[in-house]
């Protein structure tokens, strides 16, 4: 079935050619058939992941090709990330291990992190650092990794998450500067203060988690359900922040499509909607000074969903 196929490049292009006649589900670290194709080939073949184009034409041996048709047929029969297949996700220019214990690495928050939050954090002073909801760690340790004058904590409820949290930690070496925590939001964090708090909580509506494609099925849900309108977890975080701010304290929080309703339930927050390259991207910012300022209506909103 092969036997046309040769080279690198030609692998690449039939895994991508199988992903879009299948009517796969791209959104875990790649948003297109032929990135993810190059991921997987590039894994299955033991090569790094920005080899240089003039490998492309490079000959494949008759049991690399077996190697690469296995996990391309896998993606297809199994609808499974890319990133579950290979054991491997990029973020924020960084590898990580990634497996069905937590999401697939891929908020856009990477972006400010490789960026150093400028122009949020320009004026601003930062010892300690909190990524909240951490799942795989990737958020938390990119910025270890990325700014190596920051304590950083990691926290999640999910014991499972958090072992793989802790491979990641291990796995960066940033083990002397990052602590992990297991606590239901900021519920084990008691005295804690943070001069930056980063969230990527679960923002799916049920709506929306009923109708995900398959892909997502591999994920926990626990890391993506978030009620009926997606800010069961986005709101417990804005009441209970302050608590745990320095005075010139920031709050980042990833919403992603329930921005609209985060603005229609508590229109008077200023919300600093964050530019990405891309667009907008459905990730806040908050100093605390705003939070308390608002806490009335936050907690107010907070209480009501009980």
């Amino acid at each position: 079935m092969t036997i046309e196929l040769a080279t690198i490049v030609d692998f690449i292009r039939y895994g991508a050619s199988r992903f879009g006649a299948a009517g796969l589900t791209f959104g875990h670290s790649y948003d297109n058939a032929l990135d993810e194709s190059t991921h997987l080939v590039l894994h299955a073949l033991h090569l790094p992941h920005d080899l240089a184009p003039a490998y492309g034409q490079a000959r494949l041996t008759a049991a690399e090709k077996r190697a690469v048709i296995t996990l391309i047929d896998r993606r297809v029969d199994e609808h499974k990330p890319v990133a579950y297949l290979t054991g491997e996700a990029w973020f924020a220019g960084l590898k990580f291990k990634s497996d069905m214990r937590a999401l697939v690495p891929r908020s856009p928050i990477a972006e400010l992190i490789q960026a150093g939050f400028s122009p949020w954090l320009d004026e601003r002073h930062v010892e300690r650092a909190l990524d909240l909801c951490t799942g795989s760690g990737c958020i938390g340790i990119a910025m270890a990794a990325h700014s190596p004058d920051w304590q950083v904590d990691l926290a999640d409820i999910s014991d499972d998450a958090l072992a793989l949290a802790r491979e990641n930690v291990e796995f960066q070496d940033v083990g002397e500067r990052v602590r992990v925590i297991c606590s239901d939001l900021f519920a084990s964090l008691a005295g804690e203060r943070y001069d930056l708090i980063v969230s990527n909580p679960p923002y799916v509506t049920e709506q929306e988690f009923v109708a995900l494609p398959p892909e997502y099925g591999h994920e926990p849900a626990l890391g993506l359900r978030a009620g009926d309108d997606g800010l069961d977890f986005a709101l417990r975080i804005l009441a209970a922040a302050p608590d745990h701010m320095g005075d010139d304290g920031v709050l980042i929080v990833e919403v992603g499509e329930s921005e609209r309703a985060l603005v229609e339930l508590l229109p008077q927050v200023p919300f600093n909607w964050i530019e990405f390259n891309v667009g907008q991207m459905g990730v806040f910012l908050l100093d605390r000074r705003d939070l308390v300022e608002h806490a009335d209506a936050i907690r107010a909103v907070a209480k009501a969903r009980g």
